[in-house]
């Protein structure tokens, strides 16, 4: 149950009312919001009904807003309606109302703040590092974050198809081919010297080498490049991906779709021409020339004649070349194709996850959806700024260059999967994040991760503590009315106010596709549950199990137990564990 849409409806219900004294029946009710208020000692709902009515009405915000009010006083969850500021209308409810929520939250479970199924097939395509190389931290944040958004829509009840994008086509994959041929050799007892410049030269290639030099022996030597550069290339890139889904799953990411680049260049790059087609049939493609950019000349810019995309007329900054002057596809216009292929898989939403050095990518992708899908498909881009590396404080260097990298395996060995996970979640997408080895496993409440996981395992402990106490725990969703309305302590009601707040944050964290707010999230509930704990230390009264209270026990290991759920419900969709035990 969401309290905030349950509101909405009451206050639209007396908006209503008020428009029809007002001979008013046409107004938009569609940018009312219920919300909490930005501080809790204002009430526990706020809404802006009478902010976004008054001037198409008419009216005086305070002065609407005081109609609304007088509307909502009679209903007995309302303690209080009152107009703050310039007409924005807080409500306070009452404590019964509290805690029957908290008896909807023990009865839906793990399940509460799931959505209904919204119809919406989305697809969120993430990672989709070129496979020539060993996954390093640079990929990690982009993986993380894709994979929550996916989780998080899921649950927000859309049909989520998590996807990779293999780019096993252009020149770096001819690269990658023959820095394995070297290796090759090299396993064959050839002294290779220096890894000349161009090609990639980490040591994770040698591996790839000896199992060439195992399956093929000398046969390679004896082929030509255009006979050899295939079979490597081909044995290079799986061996090369199945290094990547390995490394994937040491943070506990699988994708359901790996799709290849290298179909959409199919006989001749088909795939690609009947996606080019398709725009010019909307009026989408034309022959012409370009101007200059300002600033860098892209390497694909050509001051010819050319076929663009007229993505001006769906809102790009440029129109954007299609195929060269010699006839070649632009890398553009495999984007173009790829594009086109998921909206023909019938995703009407896509998510792409990008590094932030893709910035420019962003308008240009979206005005392929509006152009190739008339406006029926909604794309976003989710850009990833870079993550910088610290230990103790001292930075971490490494050097793509050089092959020396810090690899995505290395940091999950050393920290485990839960810090790096949770950690790449606890900054905004785009902002850029300091990881530090030694304080994201430091157990303090500065070590967010640890301090959530800390409140769930304490939430199981309280229970061992009740049943070492020989109290009977009844099933939490036994508990009725009368017992949970024994909660009435300031503490207990803001834990279950943190609570009503989750499915809420579910939809809107799906919505704008920010998986932080969750972990935000998590971190203020576990700050509410740790004081309310600690408040019993200094007062026995209030504390979670009370041998001398055994219905006021049930109560509160009721609220204990809402919070477990919440923040297990929470940890999961951010692909973290809730630990009953942490030592």
């Amino acid at each position: 149950m969401n309290i905030f849409i349950d509101f909405e409806g009451r206050i639209r219900a007396a908006v209503e009312a008020v428009l029809a004294e007002l001979n008013q029946g046409d107004a938009d009710l569609t940018k009312i919001t219920v919300e909490p208020p930005r501080d809790p000692s204002h009430g526990d709902l706020a809404t802006n009904a009478a902010m976004v009515l008054a001037k198409p009405l008419g009216q005086k915000p305070r002065d609407l807003a005081e109609a609304i009010c007088e509307k909502l006083r009679p209903d007995p969850t309302i303690v209080s309606a009152d107009v703050a500021g310039p007409g924005f209308i807080n409500l306070r409810l009452n404590a019964q109302y509290w805690t029957s929520h908290l008896g909807d939250i023990l009865r839906l479970g793990a399940d509460y703040g799931r959505c209904a199924a919204t119809g919406h097939k989305l697809n969120v395509e993430y990672v989709s590092a070129n496979p020539t190389g060993p996954m390093h931290v640079g990929h990690c944040r982009g993986a993380v974050v894709g994979d929550a958004i996916a989780n998080i829509a899921a649950f927000a009840g859309d049909e989520v198809t998590k996807e990779y994008y293999i780019n096993d086509a252009g020149a770096q994959i001819g690269v990658l081919a023959r820095s394995a041929y070297l290796r090759y050799r090299e396993a064959l007892g050839e002294d290779i010297g220096e890894i000349p410049a161009g090609l990639y030269p980490g040591d994770y290639l040698k591996a790839v080498g000896i199992a060439l030099s195992i399956r093929y022996q000398t046969t390679l030597l004896d082929m030509p490049e255009e006979e050899w550069l295939p079979i490597v290339s081909s044995y290079t890139i799986d061996a090369m991906m199945m290094s990547i889904r390995d490394d994937l799953k040491l943070l506990g990411i699988e994708h359901d779709v790996f799709f290849s680049e290298k179909t959409l260049h199919a006989d001749n790059g088909g795939p690609i021409a009947s996606a080019i087609e398709a725009l010019q049939a909307r009026g989408f493609v034309y022959q012409g020339t370009l101007p200059p950019p300002k600033g860098q000349v892209p390497e694909e810019w050509e001051d010819r004649e050319q076929t663009l995309f007229r993505s001006t007329e769906v809102g790009d900054d440029m129109d954007r070349p299609l195929i060269k002057s010699d006839g070649t596809f632009t890398y553009f216009a495999a984007d173009v194709a790829y594009f086109a292929d998921k909206y023909a898989r019938g995703f009407n939403e896509m998510v792409y996850v990008l590094g932030a050095d893709h910035g420019g990518y962003v308008k240009r992708l979206e005005a392929v959806a509006k152009a190739i899908s008339g406006g029926q498909a909604h794309l976003d881009v989710v850009l990833c700024q870079l993550v910088k590396l610290f230990r103790d404080g001292e930075p971490v260097r490494m050097s793509k260059r050089a092959g020396e990298f810090v690899t995505l395996a290395d940091v999950v060995s050393e920290v485990g999967r839960d810090p790096v996970r949770f950690m790449m979640l606890y900054r905004k997408s785009d902002a850029p994040l300091d990881f530090d080895f030694r304080k994201v496993t430091e157990q303090s409440r500065d070590n967010p991760v640890f301090y959530v996981q800390y409140a769930h395992a304490r939430s199981a402990s309280i229970q061992r503590q009740a049943a070492g106490e020989g109290i009977d725990i009844a099933a939490p969703d036994t508990l009725d009315s009368s017992t949970l309305e024994l909660l009435g302590d300031e503490g207990e009601l803001m834990l279950i106010r943190k609570l009503a707040e989750f499915p809420r944050l579910v939809k809107s964290s799906a919505q704008t596709r920010e998986p932080h707010r969750v972990a935000f999230y998590l971190y203020d509930l576990a700050q509410l549950f740790h004081g309310q704990y600690n408040r019993g230390k200094d007062n026995p009264d209030l504390r979670f199990v009370r041998a001398d209270a055994p219905i006021l026990t049930s109560a509160r290991l009721g609220l204990v137990q809402a919070v477990a759920f919440v923040l297990a419900g929470g940890l999961a969709l951010l692909g973290v564990s809730a630990p009953d035990e942490m030592r």
